[in-house]
């Protein structure tokens, strides 16, 4: 699983996640991609189960590209425990993933194989996607 070597910080406040993707919107080692169109954290975990997914689906044809990366310490505290006396421990990493946002991107494959391995990606994932293809169709 994707995780940091080293953070500056141990710990990072939660935030909020505003407005559109700033960079990382267009294609760009692919021919085919899985963009973000709603707001949301992606864990670790979830970006594993749907790299997973898609390779599984190519049957390990063509390649596969992750373009985000899970670098936010996400802490919790234990159940049954009191409020107060401090922050919880990091349990997990997350991304903090905006609208617009290219997550995977595939190559080597036909676009029906493409689309079909996303779609089996996307259920993986916690926020609405779209299908990108390299020349210029959304859908």
């Amino acid at each position: 699983m994707l995780s940091p070597k080293r953070t500056k910080y141990r710990k990072a406040h939660k935030g909020r996640i505003h407005g559109q993707a700033k960079g990382g919107t267009k294609l760009n080692f692919g021919a085919y991609g899985l963009k973000a169109t709603t707001p949301e954290r992606v864990t670790a975990r979830q970006i594993e189960a749907a790299r997973r997914a898609i390779t599984r689906h190519m049957k390990r044809s063509g390649r596969v590209w992750i373009r985000i990366y899970p670098d936010l310490p996400v802490t919790q505290k234990p159940a049954e425990v009191r409020q107060g006396k401090g922050k919880g421990s990091p349990e997990y990493w997350a991304c903090r993933v905006k609208p617009g946002r290219i997550m995977f991107e595939v190559d080597g494959v036909s676009r029906e194989i493409a689309r079909r391995a996303f779609e089996l990606g996307a259920a993986k994932l916690p926020v609405q996607t779209r299908f990108v293809a390299r020349w210029g169709e959304e859908e």
